[in-house]
């Protein structure tokens, strides 16, 4: 059985771009407070972990390419700029939100494009995070605070809407 975001990548692995968060090698090679960060949660390091825990997964390799995958080493994939530039460069006007930490990538994700001016479709069956008691509450602010900005819709609609 395909995961949500399998359904999407296949519908259009050319327009699919995959972000991937890479911590630092060790802790005295982060900047600011992300030194900080990885001092106390020093097993997420690179030098402390399996260099595997990194990659894509298995299931959504076989989409790459087409599709195109984004290395980023803070939450936020808009920081470096080579995102906007892949977005600019083929024309993209919305941006269909799935992946993994509601209250961090994701939330990272959205305000950037949000400030950008994209429309956003946060698809909210196909969004995660470690403590439901914070994806709670970044749901009940994408559908509060950012109702204007965001759409949280099902994957179902968002197929439906594709097919």
């Amino acid at each position: 059985m395909r995961s949500w975001i399998e359904e999407l990548a296949v519908k259009r692995p050319e327009r699919t771009l995959f972000t991937r968060f890479i911590p630092a090698e060790r802790a005295e090679d982060a900047r600011g407070t992300w030194a900080a960060y990885y001092r106390r949660w020093a097993e997420v390091t690179l030098c402390n972990i399996d260099s595997r825990l990194v990659e894509l997964a298995p299931a959504l390799t076989r989409f790459v390419p087409p599709a195109r995958l984004l290395d980023k080493r803070v939450y936020s994939p808009w920081t470096e700029g080579e995102l906007d530039r892949i977005l600019r460069d083929t024309g993209t006007d919305t941006l269909v939100v799935t992946g993994c930490e509601t209250d961090v990538c994701v939330l990272a994700t959205v305000l950037g494009a949000i400030d950008r001016g994209f429309r956003t479709i946060l698809v909210t069956d196909a969004i995660c995070s470690s403590t439901d008691h914070t994806h709670d509450a970044l749901m009940e602010l994408y559908c509060s605070r950012f109702s204007e900005q965001v759409e949280a819709v099902s994957m179902d609609q968002v197929l439906r809407d594709w097919s």
